[in-house]
C-alpha cells in the first residue's frame, strides 16, 4: 500500500521548487535532460506534476540544475 503523493501541495511545491531552480540556474528544459541523459520529455512531465520523483532522481536533479538538495528538502520541508 503507497502514499499517493501525486498533484498534493507538497508534490505542487516540490515541482515549483525544481521549476524555479531550473529557471534561476538560466537552463532550459533540454539542457536539464542532457545533463542527466534523459529526454526532454521525462523533464516535462516531472515538471507538470505528472511524474512522481525519487531521492535519488531529486538528488540528481540537484547537481544537474545546481542546487543545494539538503537546502530544498529543508524548504519543503515547511510546506502544509
Amino acid at each position: 500500500m503507497g502514499v499517493e503523493t501525486i498533484q498534493t501541495t507538497a508534490h505542487q511545491a516540490l515541482v515549483a521548487l525544481l521549476i524555479a531552480e531550473r529557471m534561476r540556474a538560466g537552463l532550459r528544459q533540454e539542457d536539464v535532460a542532457e545533463r542527466l541523459n534523459q529526454h526532454q520529455s521525462w523533464i516535462a512531465r516531472v515538471e507538470s506534476g505528472q511524474r512522481r520523483v525519487d531521492v535519488v532522481e531529486f538528488l540528481a536533479l540537484a547537481k544537474a540544475i545546481g542546487f543545494d538538495p539538503a537546502a530544498a528538502i529543508k524548504r519543503l520541508g515547511k510546506v502544509r
